[in-house]
């Protein structure tokens, strides 16, 4: 990042955060006296992440940046590090090294500004099952929201966003693994994120579930300029929703780029194909 501008001010102030109107712009202030105007390239910066949990190295020099507005897609088969690179940015974990930006802030030394700027949602992500779905996203709103106006429009706007209809008064056992999904997707798209990160959103969804949860962050992501990264094993899939792509092995991005571009360049009819000639074995 290169500072645009120092102003002085009056007072000597501790750290503190602002986001400019345009939201391109980081301001904030030092000890120093001086507000400096920032300015961030990039949504997502990942720089050499390594991250080891005891002798096993689950990443290894993971790198690839993401633009503001886009939906990108980290794609590998299982164990291939796509959840642990999502729970370091979501600041759930720390990494071992390397470092990881998202929109000017650090992963490590600014979690606390990260997590009030992003919208998580695991693999196997759950929900209260005594309580209807509308009782849950009332009681998750309440945590974002401080008046009365915003929870209730929140909470209108996942309902919207569920698409459950009538079935969000019911209780949340009574729901398919489907109905959960776009429940605790409608979650975090509520609170309207600059950065939703979705892990496996679609991983054991029948078909009518996972195109309309495909075409749901489509939308929602065009409408709200909102950027999303999300993992998937099912390389097929994302090809109809990611702009851009990086494809993951044993902790090692080896490729990435659109995914038009990378099936071209490696004279593939699909993804899946990419991957093969990439890694080198059969998916």
């Amino acid at each position: 990042m290169a500072i645009l501008m120092l102003i002085p001010v009056k007072s000597l102030l501790s750290t503190a955060f602002i986001w400019s109107e345009n939201k391109k712009y980081l301001c904030f202030l030092e000890y120093s006296g001086l507000k400096m105007l920032m300015k961030y390239d990039k949504a997502v910066v990942v720089e050499g992440l390594v991250k080891e949990f005891g002798k096993v190295r689950a990443l290894d020099g993971v790198s690839f940046t993401v633009e503001e507005g886009e939906i990108f897609g980290l794609i590998g088969p299982n164990g291939a590090g796509k959840t642990t690179t999502l729970r370091i940015l979501a600041t759930l974990l720390l990494p071992t090294r390397g470092s990881v930006t998202i929109f000017g802030y650090d992963v490590v030394k600014n979690a606390g500004e990260i997590r009030r700027i992003i919208g998580y949602l695991p693999e196997e992500a759950g929900a209260y099952r005594n309580l209807s779905g509308y009782e849950y996203l009332d009681i998750v709103a309440r945590l974002y929201f401080q008046s009365k106006q915003e929870v209730e429009e929140a909470v209108e706007e996942a309902v919207k966003i569920s698409g459950l209809g009538d079935r969000i008064h019911d209780k949340v056992k009574h729901y398919s693994k489907g109905m959960k999904r776009r429940l605790q997707i409608a979650r975090v798209l509520m609170v309207k994120p600059k950065l939703a990160i979705l892990d496996e959103p679609t991983a054991g969804l029948d078909v009518s579930h996972a195109l309309y949860v495909r075409k749901l962050i489509r939308d929602y992501t065009r409408k709200n300029g909102m950027t999303v990264i999300l993992s998937s094993h099912n390389m097929l899939e994302v090809e109809h929703v990611c702009s851009r792509i990086a494809l993951i092995h044993k902790g090692v991005v080896y490729e990435s780029g659109v995914p038009e571009e990378l099936m071209e360049k490696y004279n593939a009819d699909n993804l899946e194909e990419v991957f093969v000639k990439v890694v080198g074995y059969a998916v």
